[in-house]
């Protein structure tokens, strides 16, 4: 058998066998260690801090039954929902930006987090529990942004700038609409309202997570099994057509994969900004293109989510400052530091 090139190793799991870029191989096992790392401190801050050895006993069975109850019934669901979201936001920004082959473009930026937001308000109106709407309305109201998106916009362009533009104009009507809607509420339901439309992980249980990771299950081989054909999405559509990638279906699938992520995470958690948009980002930087640069994205937003999500509860005190109110300070330098760059032809 002949040995791989230098930079690749072969990963055998019985009669199968994947060759792997020995960078991208530790830039994941990085990255979930730096995951492990974050999700347990996340699980150790709060008010009353765990130690190390306090954690462990948890792990083990041997800690006390309040400590126990306070780690595996309100803390490991929260961040358990928050590593999913990011990982669905992160997923679904890179397939976005792939498919539009623009740095700056987003679930955010494109109305989809509104869409998902407004439906979740929506569901909340035609209800009769005077609750948040169910999670499941996330994703419809995302594919109904999406769908105004492109009558809109109509075809891609060649860079993805006018469905981006006009994604902006249709994210700020959407999120109008969901103002307005919130503006009608009683006021203790409003202020419970607006802390889950900046993004807030508050209150997540194990139902929470569920469906979240059922749609990471679902979506993510489907997403790392086109990888190549989404690389070829990086090229002028005639040169990918020519290449014999059916150009249509393959924006189609990817568009659908993307969208669903995406609402599905802002229907559990609300609209967390910044995420989707950095993670692709921060993957690309760390692996490059392809196949691993997917999972790169995925982790990196997990990753982002359960770092946000601890610095809110422990900046402040006693007091918490939700997900999304962290992510938006980051946000802002990171959206501006793109803009630099691609006004200098840096970013693609």
């Amino acid at each position: 058998m002949m040995a791989p090139e230098p930079g690749l190793v072969v990963l055998r799991g019985g009669a199968l066998s994947v060759l792997v870029a020995k960078r991208s191989l530790y830039t994941i096992l990085a990255l979930l260690l730096a995951l492990a790392l974050a999700v347990a401190v996340a699980l150790s801050a709060g008010p009353a801090w765990l130690s190390p050895s306090q954690l462990l006993d948890v792990v083990n069975g041997d800690a006390p039954g309040g400590t126990r109850l306070m780690v595996l019934e309100f803390r490991l669901p929260r961040v358990l929902t928050g590593v999913l979201a990011g990982a669905s936001l992160g997923l679904a920004g890179s397939l976005i930006q792939t498919l539009t082959r623009n740095r700056l473009a987003s679930p955010d930026m494109l109305g989809v987090a509104d869409g998902a937001m407004l439906g979740v308000f929506m569901a909340l109106i035609v209800g009769t529990t005077g609750m948040l709407g169910p999670w499941w309305v996330g994703p419809l109201g995302a594919l109904g942004a999406v769908a105004l998106l492109l009558l809109a916009s109509g075809p891609l362009d060649s860079r993805g700038h006018r469905l981006l533009v006009v994604g902006i104009a249709i994210a700020s009507l959407l999120r109008a609409a969901a103002e307005l809607v919130l503006s009608q509420q009683e006021l203790m339901h409003a202020s419970a309202l607006y802390a889950w439309s900046i993004g807030s992980l508050s209150g997540r249980t194990y139902g929470s997570a569920l469906p979240l990771a059922g749609a990471l299950l679902l979506l993510l081989p489907p997403a790392l099994l086109a990888s190549r054909r989404l690389a070829l999405l990086r090229f002028d559509p005639d040169i990918a057509a020519g290449l014999g990638l059916p150009v249509r279906a393959t924006q189609w699938q990817v568009l659908l994969c993307a969208v669903l992520l995406a609402g599905m995470a802002v229907g559990v958690c609300g609209p967390i900004a910044f995420v989707a948009l950095a993670a692709p980002f921060i993957g690309e930087r760390l692996i490059g293109y392809g196949r691993a640069a997917l999972l790169a994205a995925a982790l990196s937003g997990a990753l982002l989510v359960a770092a946000a999500d601890t610095l809110g509860r422990v900046v402040l005190g006693d007091a918490e400052l939700p997900v999304g109110v962290i992510c938006n300070l980051l946000g802002g330098p990171f959206l501006l530091y793109l803009l630099l760059h691609e006004r200098n032809g840096e970013t693609q």
